[in-house]
């Protein structure tokens, strides 16, 4: 049989995950003729197909769904071929697939970026937003290098590194400034607006407002803080926003910021990497810079 290449490989594992031609060409960033070529090339090769052509979505074929997590164990392999020499270089240079949760990503990326610049010159970060699922199965199939996150993670193959604890804090309309704060009882009570399903930070927040053992009464849901700022901004309910997300998300929305009585709710952040990594010793190091820059960003929001 002829011998498969490691681009087909990668564009093969592509399509599986994304489910579509399209979307895997432009991730691979070739054209969707040359990816359909490539692919075709390896089905002439394993002599069956690997792929049900639909005209909107794509699903993989029994030898397909056979083959994926073996080509997953070539590519991670492969991967670890090449931070194996990183990791000999000394300093972490070249690229870092980072992951990075959407309530955390808008406010620390930008800091961050500049920060390892400073630290890591040669250092290219690639980052990627998304919600924990998402970036914990990205780690485990060697598709990010690491990703920063609310701790724990309680993931056996994962090493985890706490980067900074932030409090949760009561954002409501600019009217409600002078009010009393709620207690953790009263909240639930209250006209709560909280994030999407799939997302750890409205887990959070929930888990907070049910202390007293009671489940708020109305729940609204947002896409993104921003869009729940705005809705307080607008006078239809209140939420809570993480600190570091405070100096971005009420300087354009008419809210008033108050911090709730101990125990204030809060969350850890940390980075989370493979611990069968190569450049595990290196990611801890960039790790510390990050918790430098985040304890940072988080204490000049305390200030403001």
């Amino acid at each position: 049989m002829k011998n498969l290449s490691m681009k087909q490989l990668r564009y093969f594992d592509a399509v599986a995950r994304s489910a579509h031609f399209g979307r895997a060409a432009e991730e691979c960033a070739i054209s969707q003729p040359a990816l359909s070529v490539q692919i075709r090339e390896m089905e002439e090769t394993m002599g069956a197909a690997l792929f049900e052509r639909g005209p909107r979505q794509v699903h993989l074929t029994a030898l397909g769904a056979a083959m994926v997590p073996r080509v997953r164990s070539i590519l991670r392999a492969v991967d670890e071929l090449g931070d194996l020499s990183r990791a000999a270089q000394g300093r972490l240079s070249g690229r870092l697939r980072l992951g990075v949760i959407p309530t955390i990503a808008p406010y620390l990326l930008p800091a961050l970026v500049g920060g390892l610049a400073q630290s890591h010159p040669g250092l290219e970060v690639a980052p990627r937003e998304a919600v924990t699922g998402k970036l914990i199965s990205a780690l485990t199939e060697a598709q990010l290098d690491a990703a920063i996150l609310a701790l724990p993670v309680s993931e056996p193959a994962l090493a985890e590194a706490p980067l900074f604890t932030e409090d949760f804090v009561l954002v409501r309309p600019a009217a409600e400034a002078g009010r009393p704060v709620p207690s953790a009882e009263a909240l639930p009570k209250m006209r709560l607006l909280l994030l999407e399903e799939g997302h750890c930070f409205r887990d959070q927040a929930l888990a907070f407002c049910k202390v007293g053992g009671v489940t708020p009464r109305t729940v609204m849901e947002g896409s993104s803080l921003a869009t729940l700022t705005q809705m307080v901004g607008a006078g239809i309910g209140v939420t809570l926003l993480p600190e570091i997300a405070l100096p971005v998300e009420t300087r354009s929305a008419p809210v008033s910021v108050a911090r709730l009585g101990a125990p204030a709710p809060s969350r850890r952040v940390g980075m989370v990497w493979r611990r069968s990594s190569p450049l595990a010793a290196q990611l801890a190091e960039v790790a510390a810079v990050i918790a430098e820059v985040g304890t940072a960003l988080r204490d000049r929001a305390r200030e403001a």
